[in-house]
């Protein structure tokens, strides 16, 4: 008979020994906070003829080419030191080992290397050209003071590389493309068309890496200058072929907030950028030592003019709007650092951070410079994208998403058109010349990952960008402003200004200089209505089958 711990089948009779009970699972685990891959790539061109490839000939005619070419690289390294001698002493912590064939950085400002870090022919501003402050003339070839192989520092808990790493790049011929990539606590150097099953390099560390830039500017066979940034706030400069690193906010020094985004400052060999998780981006030179600097709350001055009749003007301060103003926060050892009263810079003693902007509130996922270097198009987390003048460190503009926060932007190459995704499904194309949203493009199903144009096929009248998002789709789109559906309620009061202008973009909608600048229009726009915008569709469409939710996207030129 059955019951309530038997039961009767076929072949027999079944009875309940034991109950089934299944493990309770905890409402709210704490389980490790996962990190998206980013990817970097860099294009090197190694030369063909080598002395190193014919050593049977060299020896066979008697020339100690190796020893004559060691000799001369010996003697200009000694050259080069006796010139970067720095007269003072630093301490080194005790978890780093130096090289003693390797001299400390120079501490000076980029003004010895002024014609590699700006494009233009504009007059130079503090953020990429301010007067030197030791009065030295930088080291073109400086490299990183710390080795790799042999530190005992337990931010880098392990580093692994191929067999025989330095004959295969010697062996090298032609142009090569490396690629870097994070996965979990790990950061991974590969190349790019080989059948190699390991990387070239892989370095775990005891935080996790965020994200990373290699500069282009000084990539060569000989060297490549690697920017990482943590969760921790931590950022290693790092030589993959030197083996070789050097530790910037050590320790969350400057800003304990995780790194979101890294980006070398374009043309220059030492200056780049760091956005934060707290709505901050730094200005770094890889080659300055960590200052102690501390910023305080963001407020406002109200003077009496621009309050209005109504209000109390006893209230000296107002609250700070991210929506319209960006606050910069200058260190002690700015060159303009005592231009409100403040006690002059002394010299020698130029450290990090170069600059200090906050944005947002929110923060920051990621920014990118414009093809002329002047602005910068950072994106965060309340759904804004802010327009930032490099050169003056100003606000120039801040456009609203239509929904949620924007996840990924990209500057045109002729730098007419920012486009954006976000979590609204959709991408924007944002016209900062005209102030105003050109057209969305609607084609994807959940969040956009990444953005990009495509070089060659941007004319200045037709656009081709890609985007990918967590829908696993790929989608090519084709932008031109003569063929856009018109939206039924056309927004009269834009003004329509011509895209082939040769205006700047800041004297578009500024008048005045100096301190009487004034806006025509506000900085915040917010986002307008589906009525009131063009719409795009995709031009092809691509399904990926497995689940790929951090995807990214990038145009091989």
């Amino acid at each position: 008979m059955e019951s309530d711990s038997a039961f009767v089948a076929p072949e027999g009779v079944y009875s309940v020994t034991e109950e089934h009970k299944p493990p309770v699972v905890p409402a709210h685990s704490n389980t490790t906070q996962t990190y998206p891959t980013r990817l970097s790539t860099v294009t090197v061109h190694f030369n063909s003829s080598k002395q190193a490839g014919s050593p049977g000939l060299a020896q066979l005619l008697g020339a100690n080419l190796n020893k004559d070419s060691r000799r001369d690289r010996e003697r200009e390294r000694e050259k080069d030191k006796d010139k970067d001698r720095l007269p003072d002493d630093r301490s080194l912590s005790s978890s780093d080992t130096p090289d003693d064939n390797l001299t400390s950085p120079d501490v000076t400002s980029p003004q010895a290397t002024a014609q590699d870090l700006i494009v233009s022919q504009e007059p130079q501003h503090r953020l990429f050209a301010h007067p030197s402050v030791s009065g030295k003339k930088k080291s073109s070839s400086s490299k990183p003071k710390h080795n790799m192989r042999t530190t005992s520092s337990t931010f880098i808990t392990r580093m692994q590389s191929v067999e025989g790493l330095n004959k295969v790049l010697a062996s090298k011929q032609g142009d090569a493309t490396f690629l870097f990539y994070n996965s979990g606590k790990t950061f991974l150097w590969c190349e790019v068309g080989t059948n190699a099953k390991d990387a070239l390099t892989k370095i775990s560390f005891s935080a996790f890496p965020t994200c990373h830039d290699v500069n282009t500017l000084t990539a060569s066979a000989e060297r490549l200058d690697v920017v990482i940034g943590f969760n921790t706030g931590d950022l290693v400069w790092f030589d993959p072929i030197a083996s070789r690193y050097g530790r910037l906010n050590k320790q969350g020094s400057i800003s304990s907030s995780p790194c979101t985004a890294v980006r070398w400052v374009p043309a220059s060999s030492t200056l780049f950028l760091v956005s934060h998780a707290d709505g901050t981006i730094i200005v770094y030179d890889k080659e300055r030592d960590d200052g102690v600097f501390s910023v305080t709350a963001p407020t406002i001055q109200i003077s009496p003019s621009n309050l209005k009749p109504t209000q109390n003007q006893s209230q000296p301060t107002g609250e700070w709007d991210p929506l319209t103003i960006m606050y910069v926060a200058v260190p002690p050892w700015h060159p303009e650092a005592n231009v409100n009263g403040g006690a002059k810079a002394d010299k020698g003693v130029a450290k990090n951070p170069v600059s200090h902007w906050r944005l947002s509130k929110r923060a920051v996922v990621d920014f990118v410079f414009s093809p002329d270097v002047k602005h910068v198009a950072a994106i965060s987390e309340d759904g804004c994208l802010r327009v930032i003048d490099a050169f003056a460190e100003q606000l120039v503009d801040c456009y609203a998403s239509y929904f949620g926060a924007l996840t990924s932007v990209a500057w045109s190459p002729d730098g007419r058109l920012i486009l954006t995704g976000g979590q609204d499904d959709l991408l924007t194309i944002f016209s900062p010349w005209e102030q105003r949203v050109v057209a969305r493009c609607q084609g994807h199903s959940s969040f956009v990952s990444a953005v990009a144009f495509d070089a060659p096929k941007c004319d200045g009248r037709t656009y081709r960008f890609g985007s990918v998002g967590e829908d696993n789709k790929l989608i090519l789109w084709d932008f031109s402003s003569g063929a856009l559906h018109r939206p039924k309620l056309q927004h009269g009061h834009h003004p329509r200004v011509s895209m082939a202008s040769s205006v700047s973009l800041a004297a578009a909608y500024r008048r005045g200089t100096g301190s009487t600048t004034q806006l025509i229009t506000p900085r915040y726009h917010p986002a307008p209505s589906r009525n009131e915008v063009s719409a795009v569709q995709p031009v092809l469409v691509c399904y990926h089958s497995n689940s790929c939710p951090h995807l990214l996207i990038h145009f091989a030129l």
